[in-house]
């Protein structure tokens, strides 16, 4: 049977590959990642707050001198806590091109797409296959439009693609009001990939102190119903590659993410908990799939779930809705 995928216009052995995370710090990793069948590894993300002070002095827009601003920073790392700084990243991605024949991915996470935009040069002359720009940005004003957040995003990506030639993924929160608008305004724009979903880091509360603190928890197959939802909602209706990520710890999470659509499955989670083993698992339990299903191909059956060839994806949608809560049995 053919497990084969493409992803960016990647051709890959078979769609499980490493997300961006911690995983990507240590060529030692990559190279045991590369080694347990992984087949494409996203780098972990180089923040835009880490390029504008590397560039301009500034964490952002604000000047670190600023001292009403100190709280503020404050909350940030220190420069030497990140992994690699720009020049290193750079650099790391050189030495993991050298050290692996996988694709490799450079990830951006930003929000405003400037001072970073440069960077993106770098990263390409460095011989990274592809950039995974991580859009995380939460919408705090309460004179911001939905509209113009849309718009944000699409123009950052835009100019992001006419300064590289490498295909580029964007990472994002579903937490938009029509999402495959967006997602069609992106396509347009030219992004050759779609990264569904960035989780939403919400902070929790620390009772002893009376303060919002952030928190970090491995995702589990609960989060993985939202990713299947619209990777199905879009595949076949947009251009760019699908990839799901979060929520996708069993082989069975898996082909459930490609039977909705996706192209590839990024796993973070799942290998941290249980070692970059888990691949092959993911990767066997798969096969098994297809063979009982007897399927011959991986690409036979992507989106064999999806609203590609639904009339009325809305009508569909609505009676989904009210079977599920009429389902309901005490």
């Amino acid at each position: 049977m053919d497990t084969a995928t493409s992803y960016l216009g990647l051709k890959l052995a078979h769609p499980f590959m490493a997300g961006a995370s911690p995983l990507g710090y240590s060529l030692d990793t990559i190279k045991r990642l590369e080694d347990a069948g992984c087949a494409a590894i996203v780098l972990h993300s180089l923040f835009e707050e880490q390029i504008s002070l590397a560039t301009e002095g500034h964490v952002g827009h604000v000047d670190p001198l600023d001292e009403q601003m100190a709280a503020t920073l404050a909350a940030y790392p220190l420069p030497a806590d990140y992994k690699h700084g720009p020049d290193g990243y750079a650099h790391h991605i050189l030495k993991v091109k050298q050290a692996v024949r996988i694709p490799v991915i450079a990830s951006l996470n930003g929000h405003t797409g400037e001072s970073w935009l440069k960077f993106a040069r770098i990263i390409e002359q460095a011989g990274a296959d592809a950039l995974e720009f991580n859009y995380y940005d939460v919408a705090t004003a309460l004179t911001v439009p939905s509209a113009a957040l849309e718009d944000h995003v699409v123009n950052a990506v835009k100019n992001l693609t006419r300064a590289i030639a490498i295909p580029v993924a964007v990472k994002l929160t579903p937490y938009y009001t029509a999402f495959g608008h967006l997602a069609a305004a992106l396509d347009r724009a030219g992004a050759s990939g779609l990264v569904l979903f960035n989780r939403f880091y919400q902070s929790n509360v620390d009772t002893r102190t009376m303060t919002l603190v952030p928190q970090a928890e491995l995702s589990t197959s609960a989060e993985l119903a939202l990713r299947l939802h619209w990777l199905a909602l879009l595949h076949g209706r947009v251009r760019p590659s699908l990839a799901a990520t979060g929520g996708v710890a069993t082989p069975d999470d898996g082909i459930k993410a490609l039977l909705a659509g996706a192209d590839v499955v990024q796993l973070v989670s799942a290998i941290l908990r249980h070692g970059p083993a888990h691949l092959a698992a993911m990767r066997q339990g798969l096969e098994r799939w297809l063979e009982w299903q007897q399927i011959d191909s991986v690409a036979a059956m992507i989106g064999r779930a999806s609203f590609q060839t639904t009339p009325d994806p809305a009508a569909i949608e609505r009676a989904h809705y009210i079977r599920t809560l009429q389902s309901w049995t005490r």
